[in-house]
């Protein structure tokens, strides 16, 4: 697995995670996102931003799993209500 990761003023931006599409069923994407938040946090990182998330792409799904969701529009960001599992 490789995810690249750029490090922000307040956060850590996911830019792209890959790996064997073999490896699937291990749920690197999910793996990679908790490496993130517990590094957010060992970095003293109020935020994690996941980039987007594509209601209809498969490989996107594992990051409706990470709750609260801001949208980031016309400059200014807005909370979202709670996404449900179905939405995927």
């Amino acid at each position: 697995m490789v995810a690249v990761v750029d490090r922000l003023g307040d956060g850590l931006s996911a830019v792209y995670t890959f790996f064997d599409p073999a490896e699937t069923g291990r749920s690197l994407g999910t793996y990679a996102i908790l490496w993130q938040i517990d590094e957010a946090r060992r970095q003293d990182l109020e935020w994690v931003y996941l980039g987007y998330w594509v209601r209809d792409c498969q490989k996107m799904a594992y990051k409706i799993k990470f709750q609260p969701h801001e949208l980031f529009v016309a400059g200014q960001w807005s909370a979202l209500p709670t996404i449900n599992e179905e939405c995927h």
